[in-house]
């Protein structure tokens, strides 16, 4: 391996280690909460290995433990998983020209965190940015299966880890995300729509509150992203 891409390589893990951390809390309160609802260690720990998505897995968990019916733990998962898609999307035209052996990792790495460091007009362009994307990607894989795997332990050996408030580490993580792609009026609204409608349909106790909030506030998004778009052309 070249100097630059041994570089690339511990670059990616140091970047992406705050992270690493910040989501430890997160982790534990996902493996604990799975074992404290009846799951094995094995399908916890495997649910991190192969499903990989942190607020999916947490809701997933829930709706089965509530004996909510499948197709509504399908449908709500697909909707908190679909803004991986676009992620997808969003990144595409800077990995297309990449060989396969390169863009299957990156799409199985490419969480929040990971969309997070791709906004770079150079990211995925070449060789040495890739293996610093897959080592931040990994490096967020591997140290969440470890804090599942504590939050396995932990939800076997102790109490209901749940009433200690490590689900803000999830609010946490999501507005240190957020807040800093708030760049226009229209991403602001949709941030602010999403807050409103799930607080409210939560607080009334509708099933679906999260995948009506996240569709409210995508569409309030697209319209006022198309009225400004439209503005701009008229002048």
């Amino acid at each position: 391996m070249k100097l630059s891409s041994k570089y690339a390589l511990l670059k990616g893990f140091l970047d992406m280690l705050p992270l690493c951390l910040a989501v430890i809390p997160w982790g534990i309160l996902c493996g604990s909460l799975a074992i404290q609802n009846g799951f094995t260690a094995v399908e916890t720990q495997a649910m991190s290995l192969l499903v990989f998505a942190g607020s999916a897995q947490l809701v997933a968990i829930e709706l089965i433990a509530g004996n909510t019916p499948l197709l509504t733990i399908l449908f709500t998962t697909l909707i908190i998983s679909s803004r991986h898609f676009l992620y997808g999307l969003a990144v595409r035209h800077k990995v297309i020209d990449q060989p396969m052996r390169w863009r299957l990792p990156v799409s199985f790495v490419l969480t929040d965190e990971l969309f997070a460091f791709s906004h770079h007009r150079k990211a995925y362009r070449t060789k040495t940015r890739l293996v610093y994307a897959l080592s931040a990607g990994f490096s967020f894989y591997i140290a969440w299966n470890l804090w599942t795997f504590i939050g396995i332990i932990a939800g076997s050996l102790l109490p209901d880890l749940t009433n200690l408030g490590l689900d803000f580490a999830i609010a946490a993580t999501f507005i240190a995300l957020v807040i800093p792609g708030i760049k226009n009026l229209a991403t602001l609204a949709t941030v602010i729509t999403a807050g409103v409608v799930a607080t409210l349909l939560k607080s009334h106790g509708f099933e679906l509150w999260l995948v009506v909030a996240a569709l409210t506030a995508m569409t309030v998004g697209y319209a006022i992203s198309r009225v400004n778009t439209q503005a701009e052309h008229n002048l």
